[in-house]
């Protein structure tokens, strides 16, 4: 009797084999943790490097304030802004509270109108400082207001800085002084003295106001800028520039309606 042929006994072989397992997904690599005394130990050392870290910036005597400077003053001393910033010397420099800092500075010098409180690594505190600039003095007592493009009265002195023009409120029968009372007519001279031409502003000695709507320049050489209100600032002052250029020797020039300016006197 003949055996199975070959293709039978092919067939029986592989009917009798069993299953292949599924190969893994991954490429038949397996994620593997470390081991957990590893895991300690970076643990562990983590937390020390931590400890490490806050005992330098707090604990330590290398990272402490030993030097205050101050830079953009004008009129204050270095002193001043140092005794009024009250920098804690010998704490921790991670621990200085600069806004408080810059808070105090504000509150107790006026006259500063900004201020940036910066850590200078390892040693320093910086006090940045920007003061303010006066555009308008106020006589009183025999010493002088100053007062800023802001409106700010912000220093008194007993002597009147040079450039700056003095202000002489005349508004007591004009009916301005009711409607907008005596700092919003404060105001309004400011905001004229700021838009006045840098090439005008050094000659001017005195904002005169009569009303809101009647404001008016007195320059060196008797001369006078009729400005009116505060509106159209910048074109009053481009008309009053073209304006003296024209008339160089006239008296009185009027920018009051800035489309149609005058000048007269000679």
């Amino acid at each position: 009797m003949a055996g199975p042929t070959t293709a039978e006994r092919g067939e029986r072989t592989q009917g009798d084999a069993p299953a292949r397992p599924p190969r893994p997904t991954g490429g038949g690599r397996r994620l593997r943790l470390p081991p957990t005394r590893t895991l300690v130990v970076a643990a562990v050392v983590a937390v020390l490097l931590g400890a490490g870290v806050v005992w330098l910036l707090y604990g330590s005597q290398w990272l402490r304030v030993e030097r205050v400077k101050t830079s953009g003053t004008e009129v204050l001393t270095s002193q001043e802004v140092r005794t009024a910033a009250e920098v804690p010397v010998g704490a921790p420099l991670i621990s200085v509270d600069t806004d408080a800092i810059e808070d105090r500075l504000r509150k107790k010098l006026r006259r500063i109108d900004t201020v940036h409180v910066v850590r200078a690594w390892p040693h320093g505190i910086g006090l940045k400082v920007t003061e303010r600039k006066p555009v308008l003095l106020i006589a009183k007592g025999g010493k002088f207001i100053e007062v800023d493009a802001e409106g700010v009265r912000f220093a008194t002195v007993d002597r009147a800085p040079k450039g700056v023009p003095l202000l002489e409120l005349d508004a007591a029968a004009s009916p301005s002084l009711n409607r907008f009372g005596t700092n919003r007519l404060l105001r309004a001279a400011v905001q004229v003295a700021a838009d006045l031409p840098a090439s005008v502003a050094k000659d001017a000695r005195i904002v005169q106001v009569r009303s809101y709507d009647s404001i008016s320049v007195e320059l060196k050489g008797q001369r006078t800028v009729a400005w009116g209100s505060v509106e159209k600032g910048d074109a009053k002052a481009a008309s009053l520039i073209a304006l003296m250029k024209a008339e160089p020797k006239a008296e009185r020039y009027d920018v009051s309606a800035p489309t149609a300016p005058a000048a007269s006197g000679s």
